[in-house]
């Protein structure tokens, strides 16, 4: 188990912006978390965050014509976590953020542009952290585990109805030919899980290892997540 970090509700940034969209959709659960960056600008406040988030909205909803803005969550430069896509934040709400593995997956964005060299915020570190241990936690999943994953769409990484085993705390590049999320946010993915893992009451990489080698424990590797292979929709990738 991890406890549910504070969300800022969606009500907070979609204000007049709001448009109809269908319902959303429903996963069984999750299985993995996609972390992006928004590729935006570095110097906003934080007190600007709901506007910069109304922003990306509207690029995608009305720009590329979507349902509804592709990420689940998003996480600004003092780690304040905004809920995006519609649906709910305590539920498998289906996103539009990695194409071909937008199910059973949450999609977290750092607001930002993180290629190499950019120092990452540690407060987004860990907020980013604290939605991945709780997200998984209901599914079992350690964050430092990988899972096996089906993609439902040839626009991916991998061909539409291939596994792909990927980890359960992944950047977008690690399933979609892109970029993102940076290469200095990638870097900061090992500690991410790490961060995520103790937030779950799990043992350290240190300890996993002294508690093998002593014969005191196991493995605490949970049993990997499979996606249906059913899911075909088409995704679209933000």
């Amino acid at each position: 188990a991890a406890p549910r970090p504070h969300i800022v509700p969606r009500a907070r940034w979609v204000g007049d912006a709001a448009r109809e969209q269908p319902p959303p959709r429903y996963d069984d659960a999750i299985v993995a978390v996609f972390v992006h960056h928004t590729d935006s600008p570095n110097d906003y406040a934080c007190a600007e965050t709901p506007d910069v988030i109304r922003h990306l909205y509207e690029g995608q909803r009305v720009g590329r014509d979507w349902d509804d803005i592709g990420y689940n969550f998003l996480v600004d430069r003092c780690g304040v976590i905004y809920e995006g896509r519609a649906g709910g934040t305590d539920r498998p709400v289906t996103g539009a953020h990695t194409q071909g593995f937008n199910h059973r997956t949450a999609g977290v964005a750092a607001i930002g542009t993180f290629t190499a060299g950019t120092p990452v915020p540690k407060p987004m570190l860990y907020a980013i952290a604290s939605l991945a241990a709780w997200k998984l936690a209901p599914a079992g999943i350690d964050p430092r585990a990988e899972v096996r994953l089906v993609s439902s769409n040839g626009g991916s990484r991998y061909a539409a109805g291939t596994a792909a085993t990927l980890p359960a705390v992944a950047g977008h590049n690690d399933g979609y030919m892109t970029s993102c999320p940076g290469a200095a946010l990638h870097a900061r993915l090992p500690d991410v899980r790490e961060m995520a893992a103790e937030m779950q009451g799990r043992a350290s990489d240190a300890r996993r290892v002294h508690s093998r080698a002593a014969g005191e424990a196991r493995s605490a590797a949970p049993p990997a997540g499979t996606e249906a292979d059913r899911r075909r929709a088409d995704e679209r990738q933000s």
